[in-house]
C-alpha cells in the first residue's frame, strides 16, 4: 500500500475491503486503533425512559447466554465501522459466537463479520431516523434483524433479512403480543409497559431483579438462622428452668 490511510475527523470511516486486503497487518493495527471509539453525541440525552431499557436488556442478554455457556457479545453505544460507511453507534447490538473481550469499536473487517442483531430505543428527536432510515441502511448492510422499541408509546416493531442473506428487511409479526428473534432465539415483549426478553413464557431477569432475588433468598437464609437460634435459647432456658425445679426437689439434675 502507498501513502498511510488518513481518516477524516468530521467523517471517520474504516476502510474499504479492497484498501483493507492490501494493507500489512501492522497498517490495519494502526488504523483500527485510530478509529474514534467515542462520538459526538448526535441527539440530546433522552433520560431515565431511554437508558433504563436499554441497560436492563444488555444486562438481561448478557446474563442469559453466559449462564447458557454461549459467547454472545453484548454492548451498548459501541461505534460500529462496516468498511468504507459512516460510523454508527446503536443502543444496543449482538454478535454470536465471538470473543467476549472488551472492546472500543466493532471494525467489521478486522473482527471478520457484522452484527447479528441491533436494537433500538426511541424516546425523542427524528423518529424516521430509527424508524426508516436505520431500516434501509441496516438491511443494506445485512444485518439479519433490527428491532425499535419506543417506551412512551409502548411499541415495538421488528425487521428481518428476507430471504437471510438478502438485503432487504420484511416485518416481523407479533404472536400473541410477543416478537420473535430468531436470531437470539428469544422473543420480545411487553411486560408492563416495559421491554422484556422472553425465553418461553418466562421473562429474562434483569440485574435488579437478580440483585432483589439474591437479596431474598439471604434474607430468609439470616430470618431462619436467627430463628433457629431464638429456638435454641428458649430450649437451653427451659432446661435450666427444669434443672432448678429438680435441685429444688432435691433431685440432682446432672445424676439423671
Amino acid at each position: 500500500m502507498g501513502a498511510p490511510y488518513e481518516i477524516d475527523p468530521d467523517d471517520p470511516r474504516a476502510p474499504s475491503m479492497e484498501v483493507w486486503a492490501a494493507m500489512t497487518p501492522e497498517q490495519r493495527r494502526r488504523v483500527v486503533a485510530s478509529l474514534p471509539s467515542e462520538l459526538p453525541r448526535a441527539a440530546p440525552p433522552e433520560g431515565d425512559p431511554h437508558s433504563i431499557p436499554k441497560n436492563r436488556a444488555r444486562e438481561a442478554l448478557d446474563d442469559w447466554f453466559s449462564r447458557r455457556g454461549r459467547s454472545v457479545y453484548i454492548a451498548s453505544e459501541l461505534p460500529v465501522y462496516y468498511p468504507d460507511e459512516r460510523v454508527f453507534a446503536p443502543d444496543l447490538i449482538a454478535v454470536l459466537d465471538v470473543s467476549k473481550h472488551e472492546r472500543m469499536s466493532w471494525v467489521v473487517a478486522e473482527e471478520g463479520q457484522g452484527l447479528d442483531f441491533v436494537l433500538e430505543i426511541h424516546v425523542a428527536g427524528n423518529r424516521l431516523k430509527d424508524t426508516r432510515d436505520q431500516v434501509e441502511k441496516l438491511a443494506r448492510l445485512g444485518v439479519p434483524e433490527y428491532f425499535v422499541f419506543e417506551p412512551l408509546a409502548r411499541r415495538i416493531s421488528g425487521h428481518r433479512l428476507s430471504p437471510p442473506d438478502g438485503r432487504t428487511y420484511e416485518p416481523i409479526m407479533p404472536q400473541g403480543g410477543r416478537w420473535a428473534s430468531t436470531v437470539l432465539e428469544l422473543e420480545l415483549g411487553l411486560d408492563e409497559g416495559q421491554l422484556r426478553f422472553f425465553a418461553g413464557v418466562a421473562p429474562l431477569p434483569h440485574a435488579r431483579e437478580l440483585i432483589d432475588r439474591l437479596t431474598g433468598m439471604v434474607d430468609d437464609a439470616i430470618g431462619r438462622a436467627e430463628e433457629e437460634s431464638r429456638r435454641a435459647e428458649e430450649e437451653s432456658r427451659r432446661a435450666e428452668r427444669l434443672a432448678a425445679k429438680l435441685r429444688e426437689l432435691g433431685v440432682d439434675p446432672d445424676a439423671l
